[in-house]
């Protein structure tokens, strides 16, 4: 069964795209034994966005910088990869953590067959309960990702727990789903440039995990979150395990619309107007408005993320860590957003919040070829591919 077992090869050319909430990216590097892939190319591509988010035109916009991505990768013409993964934001995909029990008053058998049995049931129950509220019910869905995260036996956690007897099993697996009509459009523009190898699809909630929990081997308790161009995510983990998660509709290009709303400008000049405020070089008047209106979302993006983390908590603690995942140039600002909080980390958790910007500790764990673009998205999908789909 897949998720029980599975082989691994070893160096190998990959190609990963990273479809996100503002940009698509795409990498060629080399997955290396040693578990520390080579970026060999990499480009990025802006998904254009408007005034309002409107998701039947935002695919669109998101194929169109896709087929741009996979020319520029083409035409690089650094040869056929031997494997091609997709790793979809919650943007385009609906991912969760899901825990399946089973006991028996009498000791049976755990086989792959049950296990399956109860998978496709969970699987069944998931659909039911989550995707109705993610995807067009004209548009069917298809798994992506299924990832068995912890099997326990009778109370037991269990490495290999096939054949073995038990009245009682307990397994936490993860599952992610995307719209058939999103992943038939992106296999159909890859494959028009690259058709020798079939495409992989994978959640970014669940590399970004694996990454930061294999970098921070000691921290059990921590939370993620994955600040996007329209969504911020975030992730509980307890006890390395990916419990919950939750996300909410403001993400960074809420900041570009909120100042070109306040100003009147357009959305290129509000972008270039935050850039001159956040490094100290907007001029005297221009900086008290930017500073007036930069308060004002930055109380309106806490109250989200405070509303979030009351809804995530279900009367459990929250972790005071918090490794955050965003483009370097506005890392501050959200991280002191955070840090500012009151509410959340005296009531909720047992400390105050330590903030961790997860992106600088990157470059440690990944080579590059000169003048590579180094996107923090890119490093962690082929830092994740690498070691742990890749190489054993």
């Amino acid at each position: 069964m897949g998720i029980f077992s599975g082989s691994k090869n070893k160096d190998k050319l990959i190609l990963v795209f990273n479809i996100g909430s503002s940009s698509i990216g795409g990498a060629f590097f080399l997955a290396q034994k040693s578990g520390i892939p080579k970026i060999i190319f990499s480009t990025i591509e802006p998904i254009p966005f408007g005034e309002n988010v409107y998701i039947d035109r935002f695919l669109p916009l998101a194929i169109q910088s896709l087929e741009i991505i996979v020319k520029k990768i083409y035409e690089a013409r650094l040869g056929a990869p031997d494997k091609i993964f997709c790793v979809l934001s919650s943007t385009w995909c609906v991912s969760q953590t899901r825990i399946i029990n089973f006991k028996k008053n009498t000791p049976f058998i755990f086989t792959e067959k049950l296990a399956d049995d109860l998978i496709q049931k969970e699987i069944k129950f998931f659909q039911e309960e989550h995707l109705i509220k993610y995807v067009n019910n004209n548009d069917p869905v298809r798994t992506i990702e299924l990832k068995n995260i912890q099997t326990m036996l009778n109370g037991y956690e269990t490495s290999k727990p096939l054949g073995q007897k038990t009245k009682e099993v307990k397994m936490t697996i993860f599952i992610s789903v995307s719209g058939e009509r999103m992943l038939k459009n992106i296999e159909d523009i890859i494959g028009k440039y690259f058709h020798s190898s079939p495409i992989k699809f994978l959640s970014f909630a669940l590399s970004s995990f694996t990454v930061v929990r294999d970098m921070y081997v000691k921290q059990e308790n921590f939370l993620l979150v994955d600040i996007g161009g329209e969504v911020t995510d975030i992730f509980m983990v307890k006890k390395n395990i990916l419990r919950e998660s939750i996300s909410f509709p403001l993400g960074r290009n809420f900041l570009t619309r909120g100042v070109a709303l306040d100003l009147g400008c357009t959305l290129s000049e509000a972008y270039s107007f935050i850039s001159l405020f956040k490094d100290g070089h907007a001029e005297e008047s221009m900086a008290k408005k930017l500073a007036s209106t930069m308060n004002r979302l930055r109380t309106e993006w806490l109250k989200k993320f405070q509303e979030s983390l009351v809804n995530l908590s279900n009367d459990i603690s929250i972790p005071a860590t918090i490794y955050i995942v965003i483009d370097k140039d506005l890392a501050d600002f959200f991280s002191e957003t955070i840090k500012t909080e009151q509410f959340s980390q005296y009531i909720l958790t047992e400390s105050k919040f330590e903030v961790i910007f997860f992106s600088t500790k990157l470059h440690d764990i990944a080579v590059f070829e000169e003048n590579m673009i180094r996107e923090s998205f890119l490093i962690i999908d082929s830092i994740y591919i690498n070691r742990f789909l890749i190489t054993t």
